[in-house]
């Protein structure tokens, strides 16, 4: 009998024995393939053993140091690698456990800038429909997945939410990408003077939005429009790359492609790529040079915050993402990838979309593809493919709710960025399947 809370308690999951390369085993042997990466986590893969023996090495010298009373060197040295690359005028890393810490911190870092500045009044954040900020309290408030919130509710922050930019769903025939990209970032712009904008203190968005969405990138020009609004209404743009950035997207931080800074960005998930629990917030040089001239306290905190074992391995994962030129392999593997799905369901009835960017992608499925209509729900489609595809040693990660919390089903795709072209065709091959699996049931 297990004593494990488990996330679902009708069904035990198998026991996870060992990981080598794109593959996990179960105690009884079973071999499956990690095409998601578990969450968009193991960006390396399993059993890395350079990852393994600098959180080996570092454990011999210093496990852990309260940030109350002490620096550390791993700590140091990742906030240098990442500033090092990080776009624009980001100057300042706060090093947290995981990808909800990180926004957590965004958004009490967001409020105290404005209170530091003495516009104590804005308090308000502006985030997407079907975004998803993590799960707790005030990252979950952030999310505009309904189904994640809704029994929730008497405990979530009142925010505001704009509709995602969803081509798929809602470009209209008559205008162009470009113009659809203007036209759903102006939604902010909407908002702002709706609940008026100087009660806001920031905008935020994944640049490619995951596990709610199933990898929805942004129109062409939509986060430059999105920044310009920011701007001229005075409120911070926080950017969540807990998925999507890393390398994940085919540049280290996901938003460089879309030709934007924010004034915050939330690391996680592919920063520790599994070997270790550590999450990050950026920040720019002026929100941290206000506090500093200001109180020179951020009243906020937590056990283990810049944890000396967890930076390291965020130092070794970093290092061989970059230094292993893994980046142009995300590129290369995340077209072969594309071309994959796209030859074996680009004409299936009940695919609707393929989307993504580099080793990020998702499959949008539908009962009509002219007209586009979801399943109904209670055809849980998502849960199926996901059972079909673990059934057949596939790791995937199916959800619905993909248009508005509810209805809609998609597959979240995240390799590791070492997976072969041989391992891409095991991929699709075995999620066609499942897929096949799950529309006869």
């Amino acid at each position: 009998m297990s004593h494990i809370f488990p996330r679902h308690t009708k069904q035990l999951p198998p026991v996870a024995a060992r990981g080598e390369g794109c593959y996990l085993y179960d105690t009884s042997g079973k071999q499956y393939l990690d095409a998601s990466g578990g969450a968009a986590v193991s960006c390396l893969g399993h059993g890395d053993k350079t990852i393994i023996e600098a959180v080996k090495a570092q454990l011999d010298t210093l496990a852990y140091a309260h940030t109350g009373f002490f620096t550390s060197e791993p700590a140091e040295t990742l906030a240098d690698l990442l500033i090092a690359h990080a776009p624009g005028d980001l100057d300042r890393v706060y090093l947290v456990s995981g990808g909800s810490e990180a926004m957590e911190a965004a958004l009490k870092l967001a409020r105290q800038y404005f209170v530091e500045k003495g516009e104590p009044k804005r308090g308000r954040l502006i985030a997407r429909k079907q975004s998803y900020h993590g799960n707790t309290m005030g990252a979950l408030s952030a999310g505009g997945n309904e189904w994640r919130r809704a029994q929730f509710g008497p405990l979530l922050i009142d925010m505001s939410h704009i509709d995602p930019c969803y081509e798929y769903r809602l470009k209209r025939d008559d205008e162009s990408l470009e113009e659809y990209g203007v036209r759903a970032a102006n939604l902010l712009e909407e908002e702002l003077l709706r609940v008026g904008p100087e009660n806001v203190m920031a905008f935020a968005a994944e640049p490619v939005v995951g596990a709610t969405a199933g990898a929805l990138t942004a129109a062409p020009g939509y986060f430059k429009r999105i920044r310009e609004i920011c701007d001229q209404y005075g409120i911070l743009l926080i950017l969540d790359e807990v998925m999507c950035g890393m390398g994940r997207t085919g540049s280290l931080f996901a938003c460089e492609q879309d030709g934007v800074t924010p004034d915050i960005l939330c690391i996680a998930k592919g920063l520790g790529a599994g070997y270790q629990p550590i999450g990050a917030m950026l920040c720019s040089r002026k929100i941290y040079e206000t506090i500093e001239n200001g109180s020179g306290f951020f009243q906020h905190g937590h056990t283990y915050l810049g944890h000396p074992t967890a930076a390291a391995a965020g130092v070794a994962v970093v290092s061989a993402i970059l230094g292993r030129n893994l980046i142009p392999r995300v590129k290369t593997q995340g077209a072969k990838l594309m071309a994959a799905l796209e030859a074996e369901f680009g004409q299936h009835p009940n695919v609707g979309d393929i989307r993504g960017r580099g080793l990020f992608q998702g499959v949008e499925l539908v009962a009509d593809r002219e007209t586009k209509a979801p399943f109904d729900p209670a055809r849980k489609i998502a849960g199926r493919i996901k059972t079909a595809a673990f059934e057949a040693g596939l790791i995937c990660y199916p959800m619905s709710g993909t248009i508005d919390g509810q209805s809609g089903d998609h597959v979240l795709l995240a390799p590791p960025f070492i997976i072969s072209d041989d391992q891409i065709d095991e991929l699709v091959q075995k999620l066609s399947g499942a897929i096949e699996t799950a529309l006869r049931a």
